[in-house]
């Protein structure tokens, strides 16, 4: 591979295995675009009907928005997880909208965006592999296309400001913060206050979507919080991939990413869902994300977790429908100075349903990870199997992992297995490398790359190649 990744973009630099040409300077180059508008930093009633008013939202939408601000301020702060005293809501700007209108012709974005999207190689993988994508700068979406030949099906894969005030608003009035209320904890209450941005996915009844769709959201205002959300609904017996993106400049202010993502999947459907999170290193990542799966029906979450000062992230899954499974492969890798605490929750809420959890971690110059995995099972819930497994990586002595099982079973006839295991590089490996002459850091290097190939394996190969390039960053110190 040459000084290219495989989805066209040119990193600086060159090496044989595309690995060590990945610098940070490719995520970290600032936009130097003008919002076109921008709120005040804070939240008061008034922030958020000049939200409202900017974005022309419907009056049920006004309404919830308000609604939800009065919730968030009532609501206390989450008392457990890693601490937030760092973040000063009165200093995030909730809302920037960019000097750009949303197109359906890449040539047609503004040429600062769109070069910003092109260092990150976005319009390529959409030309060689993906069905559709969405793009958002900051608060809103600046690109949505999608393949006729997929539309053609009756997929409908477009922004949610689209939907919201098109012929899909009946269907989005149904489902929104449907399975992530405002009263969920702060964050949701703040996130259906200012929410913009996302996207909004129906499969009807018995599509199968054979390409990905991808969203990519790209944060570059200082000083600010991104909010967007995304909607997926898929229909009785139809399936679909959808790949999210996501990443930012570092300042050295706080930033805060709230995002949320609610699935539903119909009966017999597939529906798997990969990120790549690779959030710089002044951000506050505290995004929420649901499923629910109706009988029969699959959900497959592929999660990787990199970057960010602090992230939450602990996707659920509920198992509604008798025989409904869940999956989940997940991995995180905190550096110096980093605190990630995720994981993965399941509610088996019918009879023979299943669920298998498989999350690794990676401790580095200090970080802390922190592993937390929810398991319900509900008195109806007979003839469930469930699988646990995490396995933590230090790679040093002062780094931190930590493993928090929660099981909350009420039902006799379940099988449940839970197994968690730290460990550290082992010396004796680092030996043998390093004596075929490989240098102690790619020697490391190649350990951690393995540690984490079960979860690369899952990834489309783009995002493969980057979370290789991630891992390598984290190694070698370039962050």
């Amino acid at each position: 591979m040459s000084g290219t990744d495989s989805r066209g973009a040119r990193r600086p630099g060159s090496a044989p295995d595309g690995i060590e040409d990945a610098l940070r300077e490719l995520y970290d180059k600032k936009g130097a675009m003008k919002p076109r508008f921008q709120v005040d930093s804070g939240l008061t009633p008034e922030i958020i009907s000049a939200i409202s008013d900017e974005k022309g939202d419907p009056q049920w939408m006004r309404e919830f928005r308000q609604e939800s601000l009065a919730i968030y301020g009532e609501t206390p702060p989450p008392d457990w997880g890693p601490p937030l005293e760092g973040l000063d809501m009165d200093r995030i700007v909730t809302y920037v909208r960019p000097d750009a209108r949303m197109e359906a012709r890449w040539e047609d974005v503004p040429d600062e965006i769109k070069d910003t999207f092109e260092r990150l190689g976005i319009p390529e993988a959409e030309r060689t592999g993906l069905a559709g994508v969405g793009a958002q700068y900051d608060s809103e979406v600046v690109y949505h296309s999608v393949k006729r030949e997929v539309s053609e099906l009756g997929v409908v894969y477009t922004d949610m400001d689209t939907a919201l005030r098109g012929e899909y608003g009946g269907m989005v009035r149904r489902h929104f913060m449907k399975l992530l209320t405002p009263r969920e904890h702060k964050f949701m209450a703040l996130h259906g206050a200012v929410w913009s941005g996302g996207s909004f996915v129906y499969v009807p009844d018995g599509v199968e979507v054979a390409i990905p769709l991808q969203s990519y959201f790209r944060f570059n205002a200082a000083g600010a919080g991104q909010f967007e959300h995304t909607l997926i609904i898929v229909g009785k017996g139809a399936s679909l991939h959808f790949i999210e993106g996501c990443s930012a400049p570092k300042y050295n202010v706080a930033n805060l990413h709230a995002g949320c993502v609610e699935l539903f999947v119909g009966e017999g459907a597939r529906l798997r869902y990969s990120t790549i999170e690779n959030w710089s290193k002044n951000m506050y990542n505290l995004n929420s994300k649901r499923a629910a799966v109706e009988k029969n029906g699959i959900i497959e979450w592929v999660s990787g977790s990199f970057g960010s000062h602090t992230g939450c992230l602990y996707p659920m899954s509920v198992l509604r429908g008798e025989g409904a499974r869940m999956d989940y492969t997940g991995i995180t890798f905190a550096g110096a100075g980093q605190t990630l605490d995720t994981g993965a929750q399941v509610i088996h809420a019918a009879k023979n349903t299943s669920s298998r959890i498989s999350a690794k971690s990676i401790s580095k110059g200090g970080g802390k990870s922190t592993f937390r995995g929810g398991i319900t099972v509900n008195r109806e819930a007979s003839g469930c199997r469930v699988s646990v497994s995490c396995d933590s990586l230090m790679l040093d002595s002062r780094s931190r992992s930590d493993t928090v099982p929660v099981l909350d079973v009420r039902c006799d006839d379940v099988d449940i297995g839970y197994e968690a295991k730290i460990g550290r590089i082992s010396e004796q490996a680092i030996y043998y490398l390093m004596s075929r002459g490989i240098s102690e850091d790619d020697a490391k290097a190649m350990i951690v790359n393995g540690f984490a190939e079960p979860i690369s394996k899952e990834l489309p190969l783009e995002y493969a190649v980057e979370m290789n390039n991630l891992i390598s960053l984290e190694m070698k110190g370039n962050t």
